[in-house]
Protein backbone atom coordinates (compact mmCIF):
# COMPACT_ATOMS: atom_id res chain seq x y z
CA UNK A 1 0.00 0.00 0.00
CA UNK A 2 1.28 3.20 -1.42
CA UNK A 3 1.49 6.09 1.56
CA UNK A 4 0.28 9.34 0.23
CA UNK A 5 3.20 11.61 1.22
CA UNK A 6 5.74 12.43 -1.15
CA UNK A 7 9.48 12.00 -0.01
CA UNK A 8 10.24 15.95 -1.16
CA UNK A 9 7.28 16.85 1.22
CA UNK A 10 8.95 14.61 4.08
CA UNK A 11 12.33 15.76 3.69
CA UNK A 12 11.45 19.36 3.59
CA UNK A 13 10.40 19.62 7.53
CA UNK A 14 13.96 17.90 8.28
CA UNK A 15 15.92 20.30 6.27
CA UNK A 16 14.20 23.46 8.28
CA UNK A 17 16.38 24.77 11.33
CA UNK A 18 14.93 26.78 13.69
CA UNK A 19 16.71 29.82 14.34
CA UNK A 20 17.56 30.88 17.76
CA UNK A 21 15.59 34.19 18.41
CA UNK A 22 17.47 36.88 20.73
CA UNK A 23 15.14 38.80 22.76
CA UNK A 24 14.56 42.78 21.63
CA UNK A 25 16.15 44.14 24.56
CA UNK A 26 19.55 42.36 24.53
CA UNK A 27 19.57 43.51 20.91
CA UNK A 28 18.81 47.21 22.23
CA UNK A 29 21.34 46.89 24.57
CA UNK A 30 23.94 45.24 22.16
CA UNK A 31 23.87 48.07 19.68
CA UNK A 32 23.79 50.41 22.49
CA UNK A 33 27.68 49.47 23.86
CA UNK A 34 28.57 48.94 20.12
CA UNK A 35 27.69 52.65 19.88
CA UNK A 36 29.45 53.55 23.68
CA UNK A 37 32.46 52.04 22.45
CA UNK A 38 33.05 53.48 19.32
CA UNK A 39 32.30 56.83 20.75
CA UNK A 40 35.13 55.99 23.93
CA UNK A 41 37.74 54.87 20.90
CA UNK A 42 37.30 57.91 18.73
CA UNK A 43 37.10 60.24 22.00
CA UNK A 44 40.66 58.40 22.64
CA UNK A 45 42.12 59.07 19.35
CA UNK A 46 40.99 62.80 19.41
CA UNK A 47 42.56 63.03 23.06
CA UNK A 48 45.78 61.16 21.92
CA UNK A 49 45.87 63.77 18.88
CA UNK A 50 45.62 66.76 21.27
CA UNK A 51 48.01 65.30 23.57
CA UNK A 52 50.99 65.15 20.83
CA UNK A 53 49.75 68.91 19.73
CA UNK A 54 50.04 70.40 23.40
CA UNK A 55 52.79 68.19 24.86
CA UNK A 56 53.89 69.55 27.86
CA UNK A 57 57.92 69.67 28.21
CA UNK A 58 59.51 68.01 31.33
CA UNK A 59 61.62 70.21 33.52
CA UNK A 60 65.18 68.51 33.96
CA UNK A 61 66.87 70.14 36.68
CA UNK A 62 71.23 70.82 35.87
CA UNK A 63 72.03 68.34 38.28
CA UNK A 64 70.58 65.53 35.94
CA UNK A 65 72.60 66.79 33.01
CA UNK A 66 76.01 66.76 35.07
CA UNK A 67 74.81 63.21 36.44
CA UNK A 68 74.05 61.55 32.63
CA UNK A 69 77.28 63.20 30.95
CA UNK A 70 79.47 61.77 33.77
CA UNK A 71 77.48 58.26 33.61
CA UNK A 72 78.90 58.60 29.74
CA UNK A 73 81.95 59.63 30.30
CA UNK A 74 82.60 56.52 32.83
CA UNK A 75 80.95 54.22 30.45
CA UNK A 76 83.15 55.48 27.67
CA UNK A 77 85.93 55.00 29.66
CA UNK A 78 85.41 51.57 30.97
CA UNK A 79 84.74 50.38 27.43
CA UNK A 80 88.00 51.88 26.10
CA UNK A 81 89.49 49.65 29.26
CA UNK A 82 87.66 46.87 28.09
CA UNK A 83 89.23 47.21 24.64
CA UNK A 84 92.79 47.77 25.55
CA UNK A 85 92.58 44.59 28.27
CA UNK A 86 91.27 41.83 26.32
CA UNK A 87 92.26 39.35 29.61
CA UNK A 88 89.04 40.79 31.16
CA UNK A 89 87.16 38.96 28.79
CA UNK A 90 88.39 35.30 29.81
CA UNK A 91 85.44 32.23 29.56
CA UNK A 92 84.89 30.22 32.66
CA UNK A 93 86.09 26.68 31.94
CA UNK A 94 83.86 24.92 34.73
CA UNK A 95 80.51 27.00 34.27
CA UNK A 96 78.42 26.73 31.29
CA UNK A 97 75.19 28.29 32.51
CA UNK A 98 74.83 32.24 34.05
CA UNK A 99 71.95 33.86 35.50
CA UNK A 100 71.74 37.21 34.72
CA UNK A 101 69.94 40.05 37.13
CA UNK A 102 69.70 43.89 36.44
CA UNK A 103 69.81 45.80 40.12
CA UNK A 104 70.51 49.54 37.92
CA UNK A 105 68.89 52.23 36.31
CA UNK A 106 70.11 53.44 33.14
CA UNK A 107 69.05 56.65 33.23
CA UNK A 108 71.84 58.81 31.00
CA UNK A 109 74.37 56.16 30.43
CA UNK A 110 75.60 55.52 26.81
CA UNK A 111 73.97 54.12 23.45
CA UNK A 112 76.46 51.29 23.78
CA UNK A 113 75.25 49.84 26.75
CA UNK A 114 71.86 51.06 26.46
CA UNK A 115 71.62 48.66 23.28
CA UNK A 116 73.28 45.92 25.30
CA UNK A 117 70.89 45.90 27.53
CA UNK A 118 68.01 45.39 25.12
CA UNK A 119 69.75 42.79 23.42
CA UNK A 120 69.67 40.90 27.24
CA UNK A 121 66.27 41.99 27.37
CA UNK A 122 66.71 43.67 30.69
CA UNK A 123 64.48 46.35 30.16
CA UNK A 124 63.30 46.23 33.48
CA UNK A 125 64.93 46.68 37.01
CA UNK A 126 65.53 43.50 38.91
CA UNK A 127 64.58 41.37 36.04
CA UNK A 128 66.66 38.27 35.19
CA UNK A 129 67.79 36.07 32.47
CA UNK A 130 69.83 32.46 31.79
CA UNK A 131 72.48 32.85 29.07
CA UNK A 132 75.52 30.08 27.68
CA UNK A 133 78.70 31.49 28.72
CA UNK A 134 80.65 31.97 25.89
CA UNK A 135 83.10 34.65 24.81
CA UNK A 136 80.24 36.61 23.37
CA UNK A 137 77.90 36.77 26.20
CA UNK A 138 81.11 37.33 28.20
CA UNK A 139 81.72 39.98 26.59
CA UNK A 140 78.59 41.91 27.02
CA UNK A 141 77.95 41.52 30.76
CA UNK A 142 80.95 43.37 30.88
CA UNK A 143 79.96 45.80 28.66
CA UNK A 144 76.96 46.06 31.36
CA UNK A 145 78.83 45.46 34.45
CA UNK A 146 77.60 48.36 36.64
CA UNK A 147 74.10 47.78 36.31
CA UNK A 148 74.01 43.92 36.65
CA UNK A 149 74.89 41.07 38.67
CA UNK A 150 75.74 37.44 37.30
CA UNK A 151 76.76 34.57 38.37
CA UNK A 152 76.08 30.67 37.67
CA UNK A 153 73.27 29.11 39.26
CA UNK A 154 73.04 25.67 40.31
CA UNK A 155 70.13 23.32 39.43
CA UNK A 156 67.90 24.07 42.66
CA UNK A 157 68.22 27.52 41.51
CA UNK A 158 67.02 26.61 38.15
CA UNK A 159 64.41 24.84 39.01
CA UNK A 160 62.74 26.81 42.08
CA UNK A 161 62.87 30.22 39.09
CA UNK A 162 60.90 28.40 36.65
CA UNK A 163 59.04 26.44 38.75
CA UNK A 164 57.70 29.63 40.55
CA UNK A 165 58.09 32.70 38.02
CA UNK A 166 58.31 30.27 34.45
CA UNK A 167 56.74 32.53 31.70
CA UNK A 168 56.33 31.96 27.97
CA UNK A 169 56.24 34.27 25.48
CA UNK A 170 53.87 33.02 22.60
CA UNK A 171 52.82 35.35 20.01
CA UNK A 172 53.81 38.31 21.79
CA UNK A 173 51.75 37.04 25.12
CA UNK A 174 53.16 36.14 28.13
CA UNK A 175 52.09 33.01 29.37
CA UNK A 176 52.11 31.27 32.84
CA UNK A 177 54.21 27.30 32.73
CA UNK A 178 50.72 25.69 34.53
CA UNK A 179 50.48 23.28 31.20
CA UNK A 180 52.80 21.11 29.69
CA UNK A 181 50.66 21.37 26.51
CA UNK A 182 52.52 24.62 25.73
CA UNK A 183 55.80 23.61 25.77
CA UNK A 184 55.28 20.20 23.79
CA UNK A 185 53.55 22.51 21.33
CA UNK A 186 56.13 25.26 21.07
CA UNK A 187 59.33 22.54 22.10
CA UNK A 188 58.35 19.23 21.10
CA UNK A 189 60.55 19.08 18.02
CA UNK A 190 63.52 19.74 20.52
CA UNK A 191 62.09 16.80 22.41
CA UNK A 192 60.86 19.15 24.97
CA UNK A 193 57.81 17.99 26.46
CA UNK A 194 57.50 18.75 29.70
CA UNK A 195 58.68 21.56 32.96
CA UNK A 196 61.47 19.06 33.53
CA UNK A 197 62.64 18.33 30.46
CA UNK A 198 62.81 22.47 29.82
CA UNK A 199 64.64 22.68 33.52
CA UNK A 200 67.04 20.09 32.46
CA UNK A 201 67.52 21.77 29.12
CA UNK A 202 68.62 25.24 30.84
CA UNK A 203 70.29 23.71 33.63
CA UNK A 204 72.52 21.86 31.20
CA UNK A 205 72.71 23.50 28.02
CA UNK A 206 72.89 22.40 24.65
CA UNK A 207 72.59 23.11 21.14
CA UNK A 208 68.87 24.20 21.22
CA UNK A 209 69.53 26.49 24.36
CA UNK A 210 69.06 29.70 22.61
CA UNK A 211 65.71 28.19 21.36
CA UNK A 212 64.77 27.24 24.36
CA UNK A 213 65.86 30.01 26.59
CA UNK A 214 63.90 32.38 24.00
CA UNK A 215 60.89 30.99 24.41
CA UNK A 216 61.11 31.48 28.32
CA UNK A 217 59.92 35.56 28.70
CA UNK A 218 62.81 37.26 31.46
CA UNK A 219 61.71 36.49 35.13
CA UNK A 220 60.27 39.71 37.11
CA UNK A 221 61.91 39.13 40.80
CA UNK A 222 60.00 40.09 43.48
CA UNK A 223 61.35 43.53 45.49
CA UNK A 224 61.05 44.15 49.52
CA UNK A 225 58.16 46.47 50.68
CA UNK A 226 60.84 48.38 52.40
CA UNK A 227 62.93 48.98 48.82
CA UNK A 228 61.02 52.06 48.09
CA UNK A 229 61.37 53.50 51.30
CA UNK A 230 64.81 52.73 51.64
CA UNK A 231 66.28 52.25 48.30
CA UNK A 232 70.02 52.63 49.65
CA UNK A 233 69.31 49.87 52.32
CA UNK A 234 67.84 47.38 49.75
CA UNK A 235 70.52 48.09 47.61
CA UNK A 236 73.23 47.39 49.99
CA UNK A 237 71.32 44.12 50.98
CA UNK A 238 71.13 43.20 46.80
CA UNK A 239 75.00 43.49 47.33
CA UNK A 240 77.71 45.75 44.66
CA UNK A 241 76.72 44.85 40.99
CA UNK A 242 79.14 42.73 38.72
CA UNK A 243 80.52 39.01 38.59
CA UNK A 244 79.88 37.33 41.84
CA UNK A 245 80.15 33.57 40.89
CA UNK A 246 78.14 31.06 43.04
CA UNK A 247 76.71 33.04 45.16
CA UNK A 248 74.21 34.47 42.72
CA UNK A 249 72.18 31.52 44.27
CA UNK A 250 71.52 33.78 47.48
CA UNK A 251 70.52 36.39 45.11
CA UNK A 252 67.93 34.33 43.55
CA UNK A 253 66.94 33.17 46.87
CA UNK A 254 66.28 36.51 48.24
CA UNK A 255 64.54 37.85 45.20
CA UNK A 256 62.72 34.99 44.11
Amino acid sequence: MRSGRSPGKMAEPEQRKKIPLVPENLLKKRKAYQALKATQAKRALLEKKEQKKGKEVKFKRLEWFLHDSWRQLRDRVRLRRLRVKPHGLEVPDKHSLAFVVRIQRIDGVSSTVRRTIARLRLKKIFSGVFFKVTPQTIKMLRIVEPYVTWGFPNLKSVRELILKRGQAKVKNKIIPLTDNTVIEEHLGKFDVICLEDLIHEIAFPGKNFQVISEFLSPFHLSVARHATKNRVGFLKEVGSPGYRGESINQLIRQLN
